[in-house]
């Protein structure tokens, strides 16, 4: 069970809480799999939008330094321009790749 403070996160945490131990969890496996010698995809599933500045930037440094990053935004501003890389796009069931 998760506390926060003296108080169980569930039913307690405010929304943006909740979301950020979620995805502290999610990078703390991350983190243990690479430190265990494994190279595991990092995804990130429309993350940058909740994130401040300096969290953002953060998150950035570790998707450079990932062996292999998958990224979903639903907005395409939301995407860090410092991440490079192949970019799709899903509208109405068909994928197309940006050139």
């Amino acid at each position: 069970m998760l506390h926060l403070g003296n108080h169980l996160v569930k039913g307690y945490a405010s929304h943006g809480e909740s979301w950020s131990i979620a995805l502290s969890l999610k990078l703390a496996t991350y983190q243990l799999l690479k430190n265990d010698g494994l190279s595991p995809i990092l995804i990130l599933d429309d993350v940058f939008s909740e994130l401040d500045d300096q969290r953002r930037a953060q998150l950035i440094d570790l998707a450079k330094s990932a062996e292999q990053t998958l990224i979903t935004v639903a907005v395409e501003s939301d995407l860090p321009t410092e991440l490079a890389g192949a970019r799709f796009h899903v509208k109405s069931g068909s994928v197309s790749r940006d050139n």
